[in-house]
């Protein structure tokens, strides 16, 4: 969904000298030395990534190290996952600046387009760099087998074909970031990339019928097959395509990512705590190992990627952040639960349709609209989120519409676990 999405950046390719990392504050002398051929990087907001991280993970902690009794086992597996996660929190911190250079060097970078008339606007920002977190992610989660599974386990098949689906969605979204895909062939992207998963997947494939709705169609239980299988091949288009179109703001992307995986970290520790069957605790604590290490290394990313972005996180990451997203919500087998947590990005898509289906015309870029003299953006009859926002609640700066939408995100997950808790023992 290309052309309906394309970051809020004006892509400009073309080969650029060798670049010295620098931190420069003013925009001004930003620009400057951008005009001379220097690479300008300001350095990480670490209170941003900071906060964050202490705000999400907090809860997560408490409820697995406190407030469940959980399994000595499966603490110590935490705990492991964990610090070898905040080593690729530091990782990441370390290797964006370096990975910039390159890449700025090979002429892939943009201009953001929300800041156009200002100083601020002319400067080559990189992109891409959600390569670097796709790249540490996979170590770390391969890294981790070493601590948490047998060689014979049978959940060792199935957690490789996961990392192989964001493996093969990170490649697929760097070239696209070079090659810049038409959206129709994007869409198919995902598809290809979840073939291992599904390949591999040998869970079951049937799904549990509502309590309210069981009388009618005559069994608790229905076995889907093939269509199961298709549902999940779906699932990893919608994900992977709905974090692509809700975009073009500093620090939107990855932070809209970084409350789902927060959601989904509490959701499976509840899920734990309250569950006396092994194999929903195993299939939930599969999903712990793959998404805390997402969050953490996504967490340094939008250290970078804040208002005023100094990297643009390209195709690559909202691939890679969809597919994951995906992948944790199909073995741990909670898909009706993740597409509550992405109830901001359902809202998008469809307020997308008309556009990204061609019924009304359909700019590259569905950006807000820029007053340089106030600074402040102004909504677009374009229809997603982002403008949407502005229309109803106004005028606003970047930053601030920024935050308003990942408030939005945070009140989604919050609705969503309101809502188990309120259908728990009726609908299932």
């Amino acid at each position: 969904m290309a052309r309906s999405r394309k970051r809020a950046t004006a892509a400009a390719r073309g080969p650029q000298p060798a670049a010295a990392a620098a931190a420069v504050p003013e925009p001004a002398a930003a620009a400057e030395a951008d005009a001379a051929g220097d690479l300008v990087l300001r350095p990480p907001n670490l209170r941003v990534a900071f906060a964050a991280m202490a705000l999400f993970l907090a809860p997560f902690s408490y409820l697995a190290f406190v407030h469940y009794p959980l399994d000595a086992d499966l603490r110590r597996s935490i705990l492991i996952c964990g610090a070898i996660s905040l080593v690729g929190f530091l990782v990441v911190l370390r290797l964006v600046p370096v990975a910039a250079r390159y890449l700025l060097r090979r002429g892939m970078f943009g201009k953001d387009i929300n800041k156009k008339g200002l100083l601020m606007g002319e400067i080559k920002v990189p992109e891409s760099l959600g390569i670097v977190v796709g790249i540490v992610y996979l170590v770390i989660a391969i890294l981790f087998q070493h601590y948490n599974f047998a060689p014979d386990s049978i959940w060792l098949v199935e957690y490789n074909a996961a990392l192989a689906s964001v493996c093969f969605m990170i490649l697929l979204g760097f070239i696209d970031d070079v090659l810049d895909i038409p959206w129709r062939v994007k869409l198919v992207l995902p598809a290809i990339a979840a073939l291992p998963l599904l390949m591999a997947y040998a869970g079951g494939t049937s799904i549990i019928i509502p309590k309210p709705l069981a009388s009618y169609v005559g069994v608790e239980v229905l076995e889907l097959g093939w269509m199961y299988m298709l549902f999940m091949l779906l699932l990893a288009v919608f994900c992977t395509n709905s974090i692509n179109i809700h975009a073009g703001l500093n620090g939107l992307e990855v932070g809209q990512t970084v409350v789902i995986s927060a959601a989904v970290l509490i959701h499976n520790v509840m899920r734990i705590g309250s569950s006396k069957d092994p194999e929903t605790q195993q299939a939930h604590a599969f999903s712990i190992y793959l998404v805390l290490p997402f969050l953490t290394t996504s967490l340094a990313l939008l250290g970078f990627n804040w208002y005023p972005s100094s990297v643009f996180v390209g195709d690559t990451y909202t691939y890679f952040a969809g597919m994951t997203l995906a992948v944790v919500g199909i073995l741990g087998h909670f898909s009706e639960t993740l597409l509550l947590f992405f109830l901001p990005q359902v809202l998008n898509f469809l307020c997308s349709v008309p556009q990204l289906f061609h019924f009304v015309h359909c700019p590259r870029h569905r950006l807000p609209s820029f007053e340089k003299r106030t600074g402040l953006l102004t909504g677009t009859k374009d229809g997603n989120l982002v403008n949407i926002f502005l229309r109803l609640f106004g005028k606003c700066s970047e930053k601030s519409l920024c935050i308003r939408l990942l408030i939005f995100q945070a009140l989604s997950c919050l609705f969503c676990f309101w809502l188990r808790y309120m259908l728990t023992g009726w609908y299932k």
